[in-house]
């Protein structure tokens, strides 16, 4: 069963949250501070944190930079703050996905799903392919620089990872916020800028001679590399 981590100091909304993800086939833990969840989510390693900005102790934005520093698991904020600086400061952190209060359950359960299927979906292609110092193996979702594995937030790496499957073809920024974020996303095509910017920063050891994300001014970005 696929284990899910609520974090909201609202016992009334983490308990709603919680009869519409178990309804649906999800095992829920709950945390009622940053502190706390912090723990559970060391002791229990859940699919997914459903993480509330707003917090006793430790705020949402501390918790999702120490889930960051130390794993790829997937985070939706949860947040009555709406605006769309609040959103980019949560996708510039590595925030999957950004629920505004209040919220519908089932929207809820549809976002956790969409999620859920971006990091864990299956590239056909099971090739390992290198460019110089850079490995990336499709099949297992794993990228390696200088033999050492690079840990991307999922969507970074669903992102970096379709970039590279489609070398040196140039993407807009509307065309990979429907291949890579779906059609359903609600965010600013900022988002893409700021994940290119992660993304950029993980692989800042990767030599140009090699390889790079380069921008096209006007057009989008490119995994750009040499033709074999």
């Amino acid at each position: 069963m696929k284990t899910i981590l609520v974090v909201e100091d609202e016992l009334a909304i983490s308990i709603v949250l919680k009869a519409y993800l178990e309804k649906n086939g999800y095992k829920v833990l709950q945390a009622f501070s940053g502190k706390e969840a912090i723990e559970i989510f060391e002791d229990e390693k859940p699919l997914l944190v459903l993480l509330d900005v707003m917090l006793p102790d430790l705020d949402g934005w501390s918790v999702l930079q120490y889930i960051r520093e130390r794993s790829s698991t997937p985070v939706i904020m949860l947040t009555a703050l709406g605006d769309i600086d609040n959103k980019l400061n949560g996708f510039n952190q590595g925030a999957d996905d950004y629920l505004s209060k209040p919220f519908i359950g089932e929207e809820v359960v549809a976002r956790v799903t969409a999620v859920l299927r971006r990091s864990t979906q299956i590239i056909e292609n099971d090739q390992i392919v290198y460019y110089g110092s850079l490995k990336i193996d499709f099949q297992a979702h794993a990228v390696f620089l200088n033999g050492i594995e690079l840990t991307f937030p999922p969507r970074d790496l669903s992102l970096f990872l379709f970039l590279a499957k489609h070398p040196n073809q140039t993407f807009t920024r509307e065309q990979l916020i429907e291949y890579v974020w779906g059609i359903d996303f609600e965010g600013s095509d900022r988002a893409v800028d700021l994940a290119i910017k992660r993304i950029r920063k993980m692989v800042s050891n990767w030599p140009e001679t090699e390889g790079e994300i380069k921008t096209l001014r006007g057009l989008g970005y490119q995994f750009s590399v040499k033709e074999k």
